[in-house]
C-alpha cells in the first residue's frame, strides 16, 4: 500500500521534517558526486553491526558513535530516498506539530538510534553496512500511530496506479504496515538468507515502537488540538 496524503492539516510550517528531506537529498546528491568511491562512505558511515560486536577488532568510539546517526541521512537509490521522504512528508508534520520543532528533531535522532539498536542485536556478526532514514521515519509513523489513529490516509494499492483509491484510518494503515515488517523480520531470523538481506526489517520495528512508546510517554504534555 503506498500513502498519497493524509486529512490532518498541519497548524504550523513543518520546517524541521522539511529541513530533514533537504539534508537528506543533499547527502544523496553528494553520494552521486563520489560516484565509485561512494563505497567507502558506506562502509564509514553506515552501521555494521560487527563492529560493534566483534571484539577481535577495535574501532574508536568515535567509529562506533558517528554511524549509529550519519547512517540516517544516506539512501542506495532513488527509490530509497523517495519513498523514505514521501512517508517523512506525509507523517512527520503532524508529529512535529504534536511535538514541537525541537521535540520533534531530538524525537526524530532518538528513533533512528532505536531502530539502529534493535537492527545491531538481531543481526550481530553482519559485516554489511545499513543505510537509510527508514528506521527514524518509522519512529514518526509509530508516533502518528498513537497520536492520530483516526485520520483518514488515502491510499493507492499497486499495480492499480490510477485507482482506486481508498481512504484508510491511519490505525489499520499504520498497523498493517508494522505487522508485515515484524513478520518479515521475523522471518529473517530464521532464513538468514539473501532474500532478508536488503530490507532492515528489525531497524523499522524499533523506530516504530520507540516512537509508539515515546508518544505514549512524552506525548501527554504536548497535548494539541486534535484530541
Amino acid at each position: 500500500m503506498l500513502p498519497l496524503r493524509d486529512n490532518i492539516p498541519s497548524r504550523r510550517f513543518p520546517a524541521v521534517t522539511l529541513g530533514l528531506i533537504v539534508i537528506n537529498v543533499l547527502v544523496f546528491f553528494q553520494e552521486l558526486a563520489l560516484g565509485p568511491h561512494v563505497e567507502s562512505i558506506m562502509l564509514g558511515w553506515g552501521i555494521i553491526p560487527a563492529r560493534y560486536t566483534d571484539a577481535a577488532q577495535f574501532f574508536s568510539f568515535t567509529e562506533k558513535t558517528v554511524p549509529l546517526f550519519s547512517s540516517m541521512f544516506l539512501h542506495g537509490g532513488w527509490v530509497h530516498l523517495i519513498g523514505n521522504m514521501w512517508v517523512l512528508w506525509i507523517f512527520g508534520d503532524n508529529v512535529e506539530d504534536r511535538l514541537g520543532h525541537l521535540g520533534y528533531l531530538g524525537f526524530y535522532l532518538l528513533s533512528g538510534l532505536a531502530a539502529a539498536l534493535l537492527h545491531i542485536f538481531t543481526n550481530l556478526h553482519s559485516t554489511m553496512p545499513t543505510i537509510g532514514a527508514s528506521g527514524a521515519i518509522a519512529g514518526v509513523m509509530g508516533a502518528y500511530f498513537r497520536f492520530f489513529p483516526y485520520a483518514r490516509v488515502e491510499t493507492l494499492i499497486p499495480p492499480f496506479f490510477f485507482g482506486p483509491f481508498f481512504q484508510l484510518p491511519a490505525v489499520l494503515f499504520l498497523g498493517f504496515w508494522f505487522l508485515l515488517q515484524f513478520y518479515n523480520g521475523a522471518l529473517s531470523l530464521g532464513a538468514r538468507n539473501q532474500a532478508f538481506g536488503g530490507v532492515a526489517w528489525w531497524a523499522h520495528v524499533g523506530g516504530f515502537g520507540f516512537g509508539v512508546l515515546f508518544a505514549l510517554i512524552f506525548g501527554r504534555t504536548r497535548r494539541a488540538l486534535y484530541d
